[in-house]
């Protein structure tokens, strides 16, 4: 095997230059690998907003139940704002139990039955229930138009933009589509604006609602997230399938304070959904690790800014901020503090002042907030005449 240093051989100074830089540089990390069967998958560490993962991210498709979750976020705003009650009935008319009692997932709600907003929460998050979404919406939107049109007026405040909601519970129809970045970015938002009520209904894992025929004995159902029992931390939140969609979920898990939201969709049966589901949340926790940037109320340096009392600012980590990176890379992390463009007093405390970039070579920089640790007030003709001067000087 010939040595490609032979002493025997001349080697260019201009070679000898090349051959000592590779040997100083560090190599280069590379993305952790991942393959997966599903048409569409997608996953995003919540810490830090970033995207681990993207499978026709960006692709319109059939949402199946997995579009309850905006049903469910709808009901969950209405609830925060006081314009609906967990303890508050609803009545079930004949007419829609009669188009939904048999229609695919159901709760078993009966005529005439009075199950309250929470009862119907838990029939949507745990048991699936198409019955309890329109009877729901009936209640709090007055009909299931008006209440889809409160789902996507959500969606669009929530940035949803390739999402198109026709109905409450996810049943075929070519006027209704999402994507799987959208997907996830309810999910989030729903864990994010409403923590306590994300907790008390998606975590559920079974709920007793309706008789049998002939004895009468309860019927309880289980959840059917793929997650729960199998991944540490899983919590949420929803499974969906039809024919034309196949067999999709989003869920959510968190572990030692990091949490992931995934979705995969298009997958071929139910164990292909729970094998796949399983497979990802695992990979995603295992490849990757969430290293600390900066406490809450760390300074990472002073940014410039024009016409303040002050000719610089302090900027500080607004919360704890995190990283997520290969696992094994954390050794060639870097960062740098750049400030905002045009930043001009007066500055606020806890205004955004700039950003921290962490850098591991070969892979996409993240940024992350900072904000001035105190105010600056606006600076008069002479303290602005001063500042110019001290600057040039220094």
């Amino acid at each position: 095997m010939c040595n490609p240093i032979d002493p025997k051989v001349t080697v260019p100074m201009r070679s000898l230059f090349l051959i000592a830089l590779l040997a100083t540089t560090p190599a280069l990390a590379q993305l952790p690998t991942y393959t997966t069967a599903a048409p569409y998958a997608y996953m995003k560490d919540l810490s830090n907003g970033a995207v681990l993962y993207a499978k026709g991210a960006d692709t319109r498709m059939p949402p199946a139940s997995m579009g309850k979750m905006m049903s469910v976020y709808v009901a969950f705003q209405l609830i925060k704002s006081g314009e609906a009650r967990l303890d508050q009935k609803i009545l079930v008319r004949p007419e829609t139990w009669t188009k939904w009692h048999s229609q695919g997932s159901t709760m078993f709600l009966g005529v005439g039955e009075q199950p309250t907003v929470e009862d119907l929460l838990h029939g949507i998050v745990t048991l699936s229930g198409n019955d309890a979404c329109v009877v729901l919406a009936e209640g709090l939107g007055g009909t299931e138009e008006n209440y889809v049109a409160l789902m996507n007026r959500a969606a669009a405040r929530l940035g949803m933009k390739g999402s198109h909601f026709a109905n409450t519970n996810g049943w075929p129809d070519p006027a209704e589509y999402v994507t799987p970045r959208d997907l996830a970015t309810v999910a989030e938002a729903t864990i994010r604006d409403f923590p306590d009520l994300y907790k008390r209904f998606y975590g559920t894992e079974k709920f007793t609602w309706g008789k049998t025929m002939g004895k009468g004995d309860d019927i309880t159902q289980p959840n059917r997230n793929p997650l729960l029992g199998r991944i540490s931390g899983a919590d949420g939140l929803k499974t969906g399938h039809t024919e034309e969609a196949g067999y999709g979920f989003t869920g959510s898990a968190i572990q030692n304070g990091r949490r992931l939201v995934m979705v995969v969709a298009g997958l071929s049966s139910f164990n292909e959904r729970i094998a796949t589901s399983v497979d990802f949340m695992n990979w995603g926790f295992a490849a990757w690790t969430s290293v600390p940037v900066a406490k809450a109320g760390q300074m990472l340096g002073k940014v410039a800014l024009a016409g303040g009392a002050e000719p610089e600012v302090a900027a500080v980590a607004p919360r704890d901020l995190f990283v997520t990176i290969p696992r094994g890379t954390a050794s060639q992390r870097r960062q740098r503090v750049v400030a905002l463009a045009g930043l001009t007093a007066p500055i606020a405390k806890g205004q955004r002042v700039g950003d921290v970039i962490v850098s591991v070579a070969g892979l996409p920089d993240t940024r992350l907030p900072l904000v001035a640790a105190a105010p600056v007030e606006k600076a008069g003709v002479f303290r602005q005449f001063w500042n110019w001067l001290t600057g040039l000087a220094g």
